[in-house]
């Protein structure tokens, strides 16, 4: 007898539907083909044990499964539920009404229940783009794929449910979450806050800057000045995600799976790889490709502490994502995009001893040993670093004050009101929604300057030794400034102010 049940596979965040044909046929032997993986081929004995301790048993005759479409590749352990009810349903063990409409995933152990999988939300999308009325997945997803309207996700715990399902015994009870509300009600609940930074107003400052325009920043300063504190309160400040973004974002970690029990991503992602990373690691990739960490930043922040620590090729390979905010890996068979649309918030000391060049300081460094320190960071990537600021001790009194200051609530209020009118101004740009990711024609339309504000950036170039490429820059960061203060116009102290947040172009800033 022949039936066909319906599994599906994850390519980048995509997935595509696998029909799984099973015939049973005179004969003996167990036929698996349409290129599956190691793990998938290894499935005949983890559904032999399941069924056996469940009562069930494989019928002793030729059973040829195909899995197509059989160009394919298929991995992991997670079609070993749909291979059994397969299985079982053409030796006729169990009913086979109605399978076409049902999505089936899910990974066995030997006592037939069922293990977590990964990419559970692109599947549930994919289910319901091509009509599926249920999907059946382990209990540990449900509430992952649940996000997904007009799909009946059911969740369950051993293929001895599924066979009870089926054979009509007992009902599996779809898993139902409201989406909207569950979304709205988890919005704001920051786990940092600005209130908790003691002093360090002109950074916070800086901050809600680089928030309000989705500019990149690298904050420069000694141990203890508080640059890891300020970075992780970064969220906290960023405008709340849409609904569009909670999903796309879920999406990504769904297929490392990170999303286990949790449902839908309610925060933005703050990811914070350690300076040991490999390239791979970092962008995506491997002989599988899986997103990296600049993908699963997609949508929030992505910190990188003590840049300088981090290998070169590791840093060069960032310079394209952060320019086209995706990242495409190629392969001899197929090409994958992951989105990676983040801001890039780096720190790093301004010498190996950790201080800035300071006679008073038995441990400050030279400039010579400054300016070697920073040279491990390439040009271009700081050609993409729009601020960068320095970031001094706080010092005893600052401390010791038990006043709290400005929560990140308010001053997220700020920042998504300057986000609004960006999106207003760029809403005939399809690619385009805050001041960071202008090009220079954008650049020459929306940044234009008075002959006061052009002046001033012209004298500030020639006595600060600005370099070339800070003209730019300074233009975005001074339109977010104007558009935090609701300025329709850029006034020369947004220019004065920008120029500020540019330490590293200026010439004689190592002492």
């Amino acid at each position: 007898m022949l039936v066909k049940v319906f599994g599906s596979a994850v390519f980048g965040i995509e997935a595509t539907t696998i029909t799984v044909e099973v015939n049973i046929d005179k004969g003996i032997g167990y036929h698996l083909v349409g290129l599956p993986d190691n793990a998938v081929r290894e499935s005949s004995y983890r559904i032999s044990a399941a069924l056996k301790n469940n009562g069930y048993k494989l019928p002793g005759k030729k059973i040829t499964i195909n899995m197509a479409p059989a160009d394919l590749r298929k991995e992991g352990a997670a079609y070993d539920l749909t291979l059994a009810v397969g299985i079982l349903m053409a030796s006729k063990q169990i009913a086979s009404e109605n399978i076409s409409e049902y999505l089936i995933m899910g990974e066995l152990s030997l006592d037939g229940t069922l293990q977590p999988i990964k990419g559970a939300l692109p599947m549930a999308i994919k289910a319901r783009e091509e009509g599926f009325t249920y999907f059946i997945l382990p209990k540990e997803n449900a509430e992952e794929a649940a996000i997904v309207n007009d799909l009946k996700v059911l969740g369950v715990d051993s293929i001895l449910d599924v066979i009870r399902h089926f054979n009509k015994e007992e009902k599996i009870v779809p898993t139902i979450v409201d989406t909207r509300s569950e979304f709205y009600k988890n919005m704001e609940t920051p786990e940092f806050d600005f209130s908790d930074v003691k002093g360090q107003e002109s950074i916070k400052r800086c901050m809600e800057i680089a928030a309000a325009g989705g500019h990149n920043i690298i904050l420069i300063g000694p141990p203890g000045s508080g640059k890891t504190m300020l970075a992780k309160r970064l969220p906290s400040i960023l405008p709340p995600m849409t609904l569009h973004e909670a999903l796309e974002t879920t999406k990504i970690h769904s297929v490392v799976g990170k999303t286990k029990n949790n449902g839908l991503l309610y925060q933005r992602p703050f990811r914070s790889p350690h300076h040991t990373i490999s390239d791979v690691a970092l962008v995506g990739g491997g002989q599988y490709p899986q997103p990296g960490e600049i993908s699963l930043s997609h949508n929030g922040v992505l910190f990188l502490d003590e840049l300088p620590e981090f290998k070169r090729s590791v840093l060069e390979v960032m310079r394209q994502p952060l320019e086209d905010r995706e990242v495409t890996i190629s392969r001899a068979k197929f090409t994958i995009t992951y989105p990676s649309s983040f801001m890039l918030v780096a720190s790093m000391n301004p010498s190996p001893s950790g201080f800035f060049n300071d006679g008073t300081n038995p441990l400050a460094s030279s400039p010579q040993e400054m300016q070697r320190y920073l040279s491990r960071i390439s040009g271009p990537l700081l050609d993409r670093i729009d601020i960068h600021i320095e970031v001094t001790p706080v010092p005893f009194d600052k401390l010791s004050d038990e006043r709290k200051g400005e929560s990140s609530i308010d001053i997220r209020k700020r920042v998504t009101a300057a986000r609004e009118v960006q999106a207003k101004r760029f809403e005939a740009y399809k690619n385009l929604h805050y001041n960071a990711q202008m090009h220079v024609r954008q650049i020459r339309e929306f940044c234009q300057l008075s002959n006061e504000s052009k002046e001033l950036l012209k004298i500030a170039m020639e006595r600060l030794n600005l370099s070339a490429r800070a003209y730019d820059r300074i233009l975005k960061v001074s339109r977010t400034i104007a558009d935090l203060e609701k300025e329709t116009r850029i006034l020369p102290h947004h220019i004065s102010e920008a120029i500020q947040y540019r330490s590293l172009d200026r010439e004689g800033w190592l002492g």
